[in-house]
């Protein structure tokens, strides 16, 4: 089982479709999840912490969750059958119920607990994407490449 880290949503187009995409927190695997627009816009709003007049779905959630006196302890997306994600949401005494990834990352933000993915889900549809700074280094190794030291001349003038 891998932590992951939410990198954010991204807009499939021209479905208009998002995307949910985790990172490993120790690893190069990513995990894109496509979501509602509903759990994608709160997914957003707590990543850039705006705070609603009233509270939305996944807010009233986690006021349940204390009001309660229970504790999310963590996430886990658990299986993937037919391109359909599942995840569990497990509380203290390992209670556990089961939810949509995007519901249970949206959660998961608010009360800020970590997010894990199995491995089987991470072997299935995992990615492993170059890194941008990858793609930086190897543009400059191209253009390494490509020069020579008459490039560097000084000219008069």
């Amino acid at each position: 089982m891998s932590e992951m880290r939410v990198i954010g949503i991204r807009v499939e187009q021209p479905q208009n479709q998002p995307v949910l995409l985790l990172r490993e927190a120790e690893g190069d695997r990513y995990l894109p999840i496509w979501i509602g627009q509903t759990e994608a816009t709160a997914i957003v709003l707590e990543q850039q912490g705006v705070e609603p007049v009233r509270p939305l779905t996944h807010d009233l959630i986690k006021n349940l969750i204390t009001a309660l006196g229970r504790t999310l302890k963590e996430v886990r997306i658990v299986d993937l059958q037919e391109g359909t994600f599942y995840a569990d949401l497990v509380f203290d005494q390992d209670l556990r119920v089961s939810a949509r990834p995007s519901d249970s990352v949206a959660i998961a933000l608010r009360v800020g607990v970590p997010i894990f993915a199995e491995e089987a889900v991470l072997a299935e549809a995992g990615l492993v994407m170059p890194d941008e700074r990858e793609d930086e280094v190897e543009k400059f190794k191209e253009f390494l490449e490509s020069v020579s030291p008459d490039d560097f001349k000084a000219t008069d003038g």
